[in-house]
């Protein structure tokens, strides 16, 4: 039963799950506003005065928290107040388990859309494929070395394809308010077999190195990184080595009913792109 949310807020709308599902709820005949500091629908976290020319009308809203946790909850209460009656927010795999030296705007985004009034879903993915090609380890692989302090530890690394799909759904049908989706790949990898499966699809040397969380956050250091970002990829990958998303789970098949994309069928389009050319 599809419902009417034909207004739908996206978050982000120009980042990696953002721009996905605006595409995706479009070619469903949907209206989306697609808001971000850049789009012709202006939204900034730091300037409350976008917040309600954005949220104005809107039926659900896509919410992807900043990495501050402070201005969440009142934009919640305010879209809440404003007729907004779904809320699916992005939050991250295993975030009831993780400290509070990594995800507090997270954190903060699923509190507050529990405590909104409407209806509510929590999408928690694991680390997406697409961070070997769009950003964060993209430039290293690039430069043919990944070095990270995760040691054997598999992850089982989820398709932002999937992440649209998912949320694309469950903003658009009934039958998904109060769930929290856990959403990971079919099989876990460890991070070098990840760098290894890379190099074979892109017909180079790529090597992956092993350091110790003290040399990975003087890597950080080295590059430039502010220090509260090294401290929260410090406790992310701590968290990461205690093993809390090394095993598959099945959010995607129980909202898509199907498998999720693996790994290798990434690798594969990727590469055939030039992602590590």
């Amino acid at each position: 039963m599809t419902t009417n949310t034909n207004d739908i807020l996206v978050l982000g709308a120009t980042g990696k799950t953002g721009r996905r599902l605006v595409r995706r709820l479009r070619e469903q005949g949907a209206s989306v506003r697609a808001a971000s500091r850049s789009s012709a629908v202006r939204f900034d976290w730091t300037e409350p005065a976008t917040w309600e020319p954005a949220v104005a009308g809107a039926a659900a809203v896509y919410l992807i928290a900043p990495e501050e946790a402070e201005p969440v909850h009142d934009f919640v209460k305010q879209a809440a107040a404003a007729g907004v009656r779904r809320f699916v927010t992005l939050s991250g795999r295993g975030m009831d388990l993780v400290g509070e030296d990594f995800g507090r705007g997270m954190a903060a985004g699923e509190q507050a859309v529990r405590e909104s009034g409407a209806e509510w879903t929590i999408l928690r993915p694991n680390n997406f494929n697409q961070n070997f090609s769009e950003d964060l380890w993209h430039q290293p692989l690039r430069d043919g070395r990944l070095a990270l302090p995760i040691g054997d530890v598999p992850e089982t690394f989820v398709d932002v394809d999937d992440v649209a799909e998912v949320a694309a759904t469950v903003l658009t049908r009934d039958g998904h308010a109060g769930r929290v989706y856990e959403l990971s790949g079919p099989r876990g990898l460890t991070f070098r077999e990840a760098t290894e499966t890379i190099a074979r699809a892109a017909g180079r040397t790529i090597d992956y190195v092993e350091l110790t969380p003290e040399e990975y956050a003087a890597d950080l250091r080295g590059l430039g990184i502010p220090e509260p970002f090294v401290k929260a990829l410090g406790a992310l990958f701590a968290f990461h080595r205690e093993g809390h998303t090394s095993e598959p789970v099945d959010g995607v098949r129980q909202v898509l009913g199907r498998e999720p994309l693996t790994f290798e069928a990434y690798v594969e389009r990727a590469a055939k792109a030039g992602a590590w050319s």
